[in-house]
C-alpha cells in the first residue's frame, strides 16, 4: 500500500521496510501494521492536536512534569514553541507509560521508539497468528470473565502502584491473545498524584471495565474495587500484589467532592456576576 506521509520518513531511514495495512482509526491516532525487518510491528500515527477528537485533554495532561524549565514556560505561556512542546509531551506520554508498565508487571505492548510523532511497537496476535481481537468483540464464559477481570484488577493495582491511571479504560483498550488481557491506548495516561482528576478517572476506569467483564459473570456488579484499591493508595497501603477482596463500604460522613465543587463554582459565578452588576452600576452612576 501506499505509505502514509507521517510514515515515510520512518522508511527512509530503513526503521519501516514495509507499510502492510490500516489496523485502525481512533480518535487519537491512526494505527498500520508494517514490517520491520522480519519482524511484523504496529506503527502508531498520532494525529495533530487539532484533529484529536480526545475530550478535555487538558485534564489528563495536569501534572504531568516537563524538566526543562524554557519547555515548561513557553507551554504555560501558549506560545508556538509552547503548542509544540506540548504536543511533544502528549505523544511521548504513552512510549514512557509503556515502558514504565512493563517494569511494573503490567501487560502492554511492548514499544520500539516513538518518532516525529509515530509510535513503533509490539503487534498483538492472537493463536493462530492474526491481530489479537478487542476484548469487546471476544465472548466470555462465567470463569473466563472471573479470571480475566482478576487479572485485570492486579493490573490497576500495579499501575497505580507505578503512579500511572489509565483514564480511558474498557473493553475497547485491552486486546485478548492467548495469555490473557493486554492493556492498550495509553497516550491520555494520569499521573495519579499529580492530577486533581486522577481519582474520579481511577473510578470510572475501574467501574467500565468491571460492567463489561459483568455482562458475563453478574456477581461482578456487586463488587467495590475501585474504591477498595483508591483507599489502599490513598493511605499510603497500596502494594503491587495487595490482597484484593472487592469489598469497600464508603464513608457516608465524607463530602461528595465533586458536589463540592460545582457549589463552590456557582458561589465564584454569582459573585464574579454581582461585582460586574456593581461595576455596571458605579459607570452608570
Amino acid at each position: 500500500m501506499r505509505v502514509p506521509k507521517r510514515i515515510q520518513p520512518l522508511v527512509d531511514d530503513g526503521l519501516v521496510d514495509e507499510v502492510i495495512r490500516p489496523l485502525m482509526s481512533g480518535k487519537e491516532a491512526d494505527v498500520f501494521a508494517v514490517r520491520c525487518g522480519a519482524e511484523i510491528r504496529c506503527a502508531k500515527v498520532y494525529k495533530e492536536a487539532g484533529k484529536r477528537a480526545f475530550k478535555k485533554a487538558a485534564q489528563y495532561q495536569e501534572g504531568r512534569k516537563v524538566r526543562n524549565s524554557r519547555r515548561a514556560r513557553a507551554m504555560e505561556k501558549g506560545s508556538r514553541f509552547g503548542r509544540d512542546q506540548q504536543e511533544q509531551v502528549w505523544q511521548t506520554a504513552e512510549l514512557n507509560a509503556l515502558y514504565s508498565l512493563i517494569r511494573a508487571g503490567v501487560r502492554v505492548p511492548q514499544p520500539y521508539g516513538c518518532f516525529d510523532g509515530v509510535l513503533l511497537m509490539e503487534l498483538i496476535l492472537d493463536g493462530e497468528g492474526h491481530v489479537a481481537p478487542r476484548l469487546s468483540d471476544v465472548s466470555l464464559s462465567p470463569e473466563q470473565a472471573r479470571d480475566d477481570h482478576a487479572v485485570m484488577m492486579r493490573y490497576v493495582t500495579r499501575m497505580l502502584c507505578a503512579g500511572l491511571v489509565h483514564g480511558d479504560l474498557s473493553e475497547f483498550n485491552v486486546l485478548v491473545d492467548e495469555q490473557g488481557p493486554v492493556i492498550i491506548d495509553l497516550p491520555q495516561v494520569i499521573t495519579a498524584a499529580a492530577n486533581n482528576n486522577a481519582a474520579r478517572f481511577f473510578v470510572r476506569d475501574v467501574r467500565k471495565i468491571t460492567a463489561y467483564y459483568g455482562l458475563y459473570a453478574p456477581e461482578l456488579l456487586a463488587t467495590r474495587y475501585d474504591g477498595e484499591i483508591w483507599s489502599l493508595f490513598e493511605a499510603g497501603e497500596l502494594q503491587p500484589e495487595s490482597e484484593l477482596t472487592g469489598v469497600y463500604q464508603e464513608d457516608t460522613r465524607l463530602t461528595d467532592v465533586d458536589s463540592l465543587l460545582d457549589e463552590l463554582e456557582a458561589v465564584e459565578i454569582e459573585e464574579l456576576e454581582r461585582l460586574e452588576r456593581l461595576s455596571d452600576e458605579a459607570l452608570m452612576g
